[in-house]
């Protein structure tokens, strides 16, 4: 895959996308998927100047399960152009940083640890890489995401 430098990390995340996801846990031998849209949207509050709320909604079949999933981050803005991701509640998750194209970051958690590559296609598509290991979690996902709307 090419990779396609951008201007700074949230610039070039705001928007509608469409999620595509596929899910591997290598314990328990099942793959899944998630299908969905994420938006990455201001926030609108003075109280945070910068950063994006993202919010995915969608599909996830995994084994015998079907049903609705979705999840909620927060992209803060760093000085340098890249982007701070924090848990919905404000904890701190990983540093994003995409203005070279692509970018790798590990986020330990207790004893397992999630590490992740992120790439950027294009000016409308990126990929996430992630693998979880440990003695609580093994798995990868990969994630792709296509934009279907330009930044509101």
């Amino acid at each position: 895959m090419r990779q396609v430098r951008t201007s700074g990390t949230l610039e070039f995340l705001r928007g509608t996308w469409r999620a595509e996801r596929a899910i591997t846990d290598y314990r328990s031998g099942t793959t899944g998927a998630f299908t969905g849209t994420a938006s990455f949207a201001g926030l609108g509050a003075p109280a945070a100047p910068g950063t994006l709320a993202y919010r995915e909604e969608g599909e996830l079949v995994f084994g015998r399960h079907r049903g609705p999933a979705g999840r909620s981050l927060l992209y803060l803005p760093a000085r340098d152009g890249a982007a701070l991701v924090r848990f919905a509640d404000g904890r701190p998750f990983y540093r994003l940083d995409l203005r070279s194209g692509s970018c790798e970051a590990a986020h330990p958690c207790g004893r397992d640890s999630y590490l992740v590559a992120v790439e950027v296609a294009g000016p409308d598509a990126y990929t996430e890489r992630w693998r979880a290991s440990g003695p609580g979690k093994d798995y990868a996902m990969t994630t792709t995401l296509t934009r279907i709307g330009a930044a509101g």
